[in-house]
């Protein structure tokens, strides 16, 4: 198949490049070729790039700029994802669109599941969840994959932060009231490419997308707290040798570190349907950490 493959340079969508490259000829058109902060040039592009099956990962990720940028965010994370599936329906092309854990309130302990109601609390949140019912709306054939705490050894991200961190500061504090999955962005790749390449034409893919309901969640196995998995990654960076400073951890509430985006507090995902729909089983949040690090350290 031609997989059209945006956002190539981000964590899901750079993990996802060489696993479909195997396979399929990908294409990842640069920013000067599918620009979706414009959403009014998305179907002149995909004219151009013939795509058999559309993989969007790109999105508009600064969860605290968003509350500045909100159209901006509107554009790239619904706008655009809009225009994508419009033209996907005429074309019958199938559309896989990652969104978030960001869609929900965070209200409550229990995992959410897909069907469960929506009310983000944030600007991006919002432009996310927009983003998911105008794809619902437009017909085409598509699954989205709702993800959470997305992290990888490359990029700007929580494991990265932290590493960093604890080998600058002998103490770090670490918000302790909001529990989720960090989930590694090669587990989201690994996963998607698992959905993908168990079909081998687009007609069986959207068949299994619709029996999907064409809303999966996708997150690592478990549930930590933000210090939960800031201890793991210290401890992991000891136990590899690795020179850390950070003696002590502190577990603070998220009333101690205000932020201009309002976060859930419970960003637990329900990944029964993953299971059930595609045979898709995640391995835990500590075991694909443990991986990312070794990837991290390789790195140097």
């Amino acid at each position: 198949m031609r997989v059209l493959l945006t956002g190539t340079s981000g964590q899901v969508g750079g993990a996802l490049l060489p696993l479909l490259n195997t396979s399929h000829v990908v294409l990842a058109p640069q920013r000067a070729e599918l620009d979706l902060s414009r959403p009014e040039t998305v179907a002149e592009a995909l004219d151009g790039l013939v795509p058999d099956l559309i993989v969007n990962p790109a999105a508009y990720t600064a969860v605290d700029k968003a509350e500045d940028e909100a159209e901006l965010a509107l554009r790239v994370n619904a706008a655009s994802p809009a225009a994508m599936a419009a033209w996907a329906r005429k074309r019958n092309v199938p559309l896989i669109h990652f969104s978030t854990d960001y869609v929900f309130d965070g209200s409550g302990e229990t995992p959410w599941r897909e069907g469960d109601r929506c009310g983000p609390l944030s600007s991006y949140g919002r432009s996310k969840w927009e983003g998911e019912r105008a794809i619902q709306a437009s017909g085409a054939a598509h699954l989205i994959l709702r993800t959470s705490w997305v992290y990888a050894a490359q990029g700007t991200n929580f494991l990265r932060t932290m590493t960093r961190l604890a080998r600058e500061r002998d103490e770090l504090r670490v918000v302790a009231d909001q529990f989720g999955a960090p989930t590694a962005a090669a587990s989201i790749a690994e996963a998607t490419s698992a959905i993908i390449d168990r079909r081998t034409n687009t007609t069986d893919l959207a068949e299994d997308f619709a029996a999907a309901e064409g809303l999966v969640h996708l997150a690592n196995a478990g549930a930590t707290s933000w210090h939960g998995f800031a201890t793991a990654i210290v401890d992991g960076l000891k136990l590899r040798g690795q020179a850390v400073k950070a003696a002590t951890i502190h577990a603070i509430a998220t009333s101690e570190f205000p932020t201009k985006a309002i976060r859930p507090a419970n960003s637990r995902l329900d990944t029964s349907r993953l299971r059930q729909a595609f045979g898709v089983s995640m391995p835990s949040w500590s075991q694909a950490m443990h991986r990312e690090l070794d990837r991290l350290i390789r790195l140097g």
